[in-house]
């Protein structure tokens, strides 16, 4: 092999870096024609589909040390297409249906390009004169499409320097630890001799307040950001009570009533109170207006998470199914999910403006009191300037776009599972409320025997099922076609016994429902290459008398 060559080391050169484009037969020329033109085309061909072992990418990333000389840019254009495209995950592709990411409107491209060019950062308005508004504005949409205040509102407080209507953030942890640490501290707020929690700390809040504790509150299908929150904050993970769901996915309002009775009664303090639009595993929707209800009578904080399903709101048909979501005194939405807009565009909401200011933060060289600075009510200081793909995405696809995609998503979800119910070897394990479910593959000697399977014989056969599940998903990875994710459950029709699923999301309009045919052929034919794993299937259902011997 050649030895690689090295470009110039001087200002000249450097110079030419910063201001001078790449020729458009160049290689990085040639990319940004191609990705202009078609998408979808160059990443199906650049992509490769079979999956390489994570070991071996790794070796192509092995290297500690910083080069010492500059590469040329077509050269390191090439490393990236070899080394880095071509082992990526293809989000973007329609048969790649296994987690919240999906397709982009191919006009962002050259707006992001655009925004990167800019370099703009949000976190004080020396470095976004136009951004920043800009952001409050969409900060102002999303928020009047939440709660729908009236234009009075939005004309006293979406400017407003000692307010805010919520924050832009890197995503949905951050946006969930943010209405946490909001509401943390306006519950421990300055009192007397008590500075608040911010300036003293939380054992002192504790104390000054007389409470043992502090909860968080939240269905078993609560995200994993809320630990992380709890744990950030202060009020540990073990004050993260998780609260039993029903047959549906969704928090049992009585066992939520008997939690935070539990916690009062014991000495603590219901600091918040999470509810789900849209679970990450099922895609399923709280009693929203129940859990306000417990929220008020606790005068605790009422937060929804609705990184996933929030967007549903922009649909008029479907909208209904998020009912009571506009009592919320917060609530997250991730951008970058239904919203179609690059990774990196979480928000998280405020019905009041003026919560945020138990957050507030200054400095003297930047974010200066009475300033106009983004930054003195977020978590994240230096931060791109994401929102200005939202802006464009609201503008260009309309709230009667975005509603055409979500009811589009949710319809396809219900063909896909009625496709499965129509199968004589598969079963949906949850049915969609928005476009997500669950389903797997049982064999068909099994399946006709399981709707009178009692906990012995479930338990029996459901750890060999599990096996066949992992197989079946990790193959259909591997083989680079299609792709769906899998999760574990608990279902209450198999006694709560854990259980392996498929888990789909289908919200990337270019999946068509032949695709998903194909899906469901491809995954038998996997199982099919597997006799020894149903074969365990079988012996386990026949010594627990599930089904009869040959």
């Amino acid at each position: 092999m050649a030895p690689k060559t090295t470009a110039e080391v001087s200002m000249d050169a450097l110079y030419r870096i910063f201001t001078v484009p790449e020729a458009p037969d160049s290689t990085l020329g040639k990319i940004e024609q191609h990705l202009s033109e078609n998408l979808e085309g160059f990443l199906a061909s650049h992509i490769v589909t079979q999956e390489r072992p994570l070991h071996e990418i790794e070796h192509d990333f092995a290297y500690s040390d910083i080069p010492e000389q500059p590469e040329f840019v077509s050269d390191h254009t090439d490393t990236l297409l070899k080394k880095l495209v071509a082992q990526s995950v293809h989000t973007a592709s329609p048969r790649f249906i296994g987690h919240m990411t999906s397709a982009l409107p191919y006009f962002l491209l050259p707006l992001a390009k655009l925004m990167v060019g800019l370099n703009q950062n949000l976190v004080k308005i020396e470095t976004s004169k136009a951004f920043t508004p800009m952001e409050r504005q969409v900060l102002g949409m999303m928020h009047h499409l939440v709660y729908g205040e009236k234009k009075g509102f939005y004309d006293r407080w979406m400017h407003s320097a000692d307010h805010s209507l919520g924050a832009f953030c890197s995503g949905g942890t951050i946006a969930n630890i943010s209405a946490l640490w909001v509401a943390r501290n306006n519950l421990l707020a300055p009192d007397g001799d008590f500075a608040g929690v911010s300036a003293e700390g939380l054992a002192a809040g504790l104390q000054h307040y007389g409470y043992s504790r502090l909860v968080v509150l939240v269905s078993e299908r609560g995200h994993y950001s809320l630990s992380k929150a709890a744990d950030v904050l202060g009020i540990g993970r073990k004050n993260i009570v998780s609260v039993p769901a029903d047959d549906n996915n969704r928090v049992q309002i009585n066992e939520l009533k008997a939690a935070a009775e539990k916690v009062t009664r014991e000495g603590g303090r219901v600091m918040a109170i999470v509810g789900i639009a849209g679970t990450t595993e099922t895609g399923h929707v709280d009693p929203l207006s129940e859990i306000a209800e417990i929220a008020e009578a606790y005068q605790a904080h009422f937060h929804v998470d609705a990184a996933w399903g929030g967007a549903t709101l922009m649909s008029n048909t479907h909208r209904k199914l998020l009912a009571g979501i506009e009592r919320a005194d917060s609530l997250t939405i991730d951008a970058h999910k239904q919203m179609y807009v690059p990774m990196g565009a979480g928000m998280v909401l405020f019905k009041d403006p003026s919560l945020v200011s138990a957050i507030e933060h200054h400095a003297e060289y930047v974010i200066r009191r009475g300033s106009k600075d983004l930054g003195s009510h977020t978590m994240e200081g230096s931060r791109p300037g994401m929102a200005m793909l939202v802006y464009s995405a609201l503008h260009v696809m309309g709230r009667k776009g975005y509603e055409l995609l979500i009811d589009t998503g949710i319809e396809r979800a219900k063909g896909f599972a009625a496709l499965i119910e129509q199968q004589d070897d598969f079963e949906v394990i949850t049915h969609p409320e928005l476009c997500l479910l669950t389903y797997r593959y049982v064999p068909a000697e099994i399946k006709a025997s399981l709707a009178n399977a009692d906990a012995e014989q479930i338990a029996a056969i459901t750890p060999h099922l599990n096996i066949l599940t992992r197989y079946i998903q990790k193959t259909q990875r591997e083989n680079g076609r299609s792709f769906v994710s899998r999760t574990k459950l608990t279902p209450r029709q198999y006694f709560r016994e854990g259980t392996l699923v498929f888990r789909t999301v289908l919200a990337n309009p270019l999946t068509t429902h032949e695709m998903l045919a194909k899906i469901i052929v491809e995954q038998r034919e996997i199982a099919a290459t597997a006799p020894s794993l149903r074969k365990h299937i079988l012996d386990a259902a026949e010594r627990v008398g599930l089904v009869s011997s040959a």
